[in-house]
């Protein structure tokens, strides 16, 4: 599993949501826009989401074995077409245990598609795990267990991770931080509104007890279940996760465990192969404090069934059949509302390249995702896509820098410090220059399951072999094939080859429409360094309050101007955007598509842009940020999102922005008495 900061220590915030697509709508040069999906029967300051993408959004379906369409993931259908590829060419004639990255990823994949070969093996393939639960005397010898849970399927109500040190950043750090729910969110099991999906868990966990063979299986589930609301009621909520201010707490092992007593501390750390650290990062010790008395409360048998069921859960993709439906029934089709399953060589190309690890962490648990992603580079990212990005970026940047220098609410000290910090960021782009070594990890033609296991053990002893040593400044986040972007601890924004395609990039479009689009972009991964949180990270990258009291209280002001206006948004009835959760995405949001105005301003040189295809410039970077994203979900993947996840729904991304930008109003002509105006004095100008 990757680990950089997850969670309540997520210093890099990642761009994108989830989903994909498959619309087929074309691209039309020389401006680049689909100019056949604007709406015109939409005024744009009334929604102009569904202005610039409204004929798109009527012709485009949601396919069955997704709970999206969107053209932001037709860059991932593309990029998914080229993995299937890789792999199925890989797995031809493969060996029945390779040597080299190639035969590996091409073993890994058709361990996966042998489906008489799983089904043949049957749970005896996670009989390891479940055994060791059920001979299992003392709940500390299950803390033992929850140790392995960086590098096997037991799940832990508090996990270890590697990452630099928040106030040391030359060197790593071990941190503590809350774990154990297997819902999205504690709002799942604490709001009246999520009874439905709180029944289908405990559903789902009956199914899954009952096909392990536990004994009394439904009331496992109940028991199960029970223990795991109880541990959402001791856990911090997202919003408060967002602070990290109050989450780098330093303690020796001996003092964790007075500070949460009930669970064996030394055998989980032991099992994690850090016994012999003598110092972690505790994230939210209160939480552990409370986690740790409900572990210890808990009879024995309760807490057996609940590891067996989360067991059988992280392992339900590589499993029989029977597994597979249960698992899509509930975290698909109940959850976000997806109508069928994926074809069985998507799941597999996922199983083996991985996901978006900011996204959805587990994704990248047990793939071999860098493997695949050193032989997705080599072969689809062109050195020039390379050198045209990192001339993007120093636009942006070159903004950003004439920006801050001209803020007129921030004092001189604080400006000072936010251009120190400006400048130390390191530009990655495509692929990491150093390929991670897999000579030693084993991966076998029949065995899906071991691949798993091994490849996550493979990933977390990397991780824990480097933790002593000091900080890979050239480390990366994301693989190669991810379709998104961040910036991290390592004061390092990461665009891999994934994202660099159109609609955010398109090398033959005409500037206004890349400055939109990718150029927004690169300037959110930018303004995360200076968001609610991202700001708290000091030009070294420490944790450090380097602002002046005045500057953080008009800060404050500014940015809750905004949260009060995503508090009003609704995307399904009954659910709005949480501005507690979502205020570093929005504010980043906002900060990316006025750094990419300014940068086209500027490349423009005093000159007057240009009018193609009917549009002026501002118009065409402002139809660049909108049509980049473009779709619809499912109102149960809405709700996952909105309740959940720290980016507004994509309607928001853009109408939340562009009405707190003067230009769009001059643009497209934008007035009071227009559903979306906002009245000069009442706009959020933050960078």
């Amino acid at each position: 599993m990757k680990n950089r900061l997850v969670a309540a220590l997520l210093v890099a915030t990642a761009f994108a949501g989830s989903a994909s697509a498959q619309s087929t709508a074309p691209y039309y040069p020389p401006s680049g826009f689909d100019l056949t999906s604007i709406d015109q029967s939409v005024k744009p300051g009334d929604d102009f989401f569904q202005y610039a993408n409204g004929k798109y959004l009527d012709r485009s379906a949601i396919p069955a074995d997704r709970p999206t369409v969107s053209r932001r993931f037709e860059m991932t259908d593309r990029m998914e077409a080229n993995l299937h590829q890789l792999l199925q060419e890989a797995s031809k004639d493969v060996g029945e245990q390779p040597a080299d990255n190639r035969g590996k990823a091409g073993a890994f994949y058709y361990s996966f598609l042998d489906e008489p070969q799983i089904e043949r093996t049957g749970i005896a393939a996670i009989a390891p795990e479940l055994d060791a639960i059920r001979s299992a005397t003392s709940p500390a010898l299950l803390a033992a267990l929850m140790g392995q849970s960086a590098y096997d399927f037991y799940p832990a109500i508090a996990a270890p991770f590697v990452d630099s040190d928040l106030k040391a950043p030359e060197r790593y750090a071990i941190y503590v931080n809350q774990s154990g729910l297997g819902l999205p969110d504690r709002d799942y099991y604490l709001k009246p509104e999520f009874a439905a999906q709180r029944q289908a868990y405990a559903d789902y966990a009956t199914q899954l007890l009952t096909l392990i063979g536990w004994q009394g299986p439904a009331n496992a589930a109940a028991q199960a279940i029970a223990f795991e609301t109880r541990l959402a009621e001791d856990s911090w909520d997202k919003a408060r996760l967002r602070d990290l201010t109050t989450q780098y707490n330093p303690h020796a092992p001996a003092e964790l465990a007075a500070l949460a007593p009930g669970v064996d501390w030394a055998a989980l750390l032991a099992n994690a192969e850090l016994g012999d650290r003598d110092r972690l990062i505790v994230g939210q010790p209160d939480a552990l404090t409370k986690l740790a008395a409900t572990y210890a409360a808990t009879p024995l048998d309760t807490l057996k069934a609940w590891m067996a069921f989360r067991v059988a859960d992280a392992a339900a993709p590589y499993l029989p059949k029977a597994f597979e439906e249960a698992r899509f029934n509930f975290r698909d089709k109940t959850l976000l509302g997806q109508a069928q399953m994926a074809p069985r060589w998507k799941r597999g190309m996922r199983a083996v390249a991985g996901g978006d690890c900011g996204v959805d962490p587990a994704s990248c648990f047990g793939t071999f995702n860098w493997g695949v992603g050193e032989l997705y580079a080599g072969r689809y990212f062109p050195a020039e896509t390379k050198q045209r990005i990192e001339a993007l970026v120093q636009d942006i940047k070159a903004a950003y820098r004439n920006r801050i220098e001209h803020l007129d609410w921030m004092g001189p000290a604080t400006r000072a410090e936010a251009l120190k910090k400006l400048d130390t960021y390191t530009i990655k782009v495509g692929y990491p220059d150093t390929p991670r070594d897999y000579s030693k990890l084993v991966i076998r033609r029949d065995d899906v399951v071991g691949n798993v296991r091994r490849s996550a053990a493979a990933d977390w002893q990397f991780y824990v072999d480097r933790s002593k040593e000091p900080v890979d400044k050239g480390d990366w986040g994301m693989t190669p094939q991810t379709n998104d972007a961040y910036n991290g601890s390592l004061r390092d924004i990461v665009f891999p080859a994934g994202i660099l395609q159109a609609p955010m990039f398109d090398a033959n479009a005409d500037p206004a429409y890349n400055y939109g689009g990718i150029g927004g972009v690169i300037g959110h991964e930018l303004t995360h360094g200076f968001d609610d949180s991202g700001r708290t990270i000091d030009a070294a990258g420490a944790l450090r309050d380097w602002w002046t009291p005045k500057d953080a209280a008009e800060f404050k002001r500014r940015a809750k101007i905004l949260g009060d206006q995503y508090a009003q948004f609704e995307p399904v009835p009954g659910v709005h955007i949480k501005p507690e959760l979502t205020m570093g995405e929005n504010i980043a949001d906002l900060g990316g598509l006025t750094m990419g105005l300014d940068a086209y301003h500027a490349s423009l040189h005093g000159a007057k842009a240009p009018v193609v295809d009917g549009m002026t410039g501002d118009q065409r970077v402002f139809m660049g940020w909108a049509q980049a994203w473009a779709g619809k979900m499912t109102p149960e993947a809405i709700r996952n999102l909105t309740t959940s996840d720290p980016h507004s729904y994509r309607k928001y991304r853009v109408n939340g922005v562009v009405r707190n930008i003067d230009a769009w109003y001059a643009a497209f002509g934008v007035k009071a008495g227009d559903a979306m105006y906002v009245p000069p004095e009442k706009r959020a100008r933050i960078w």
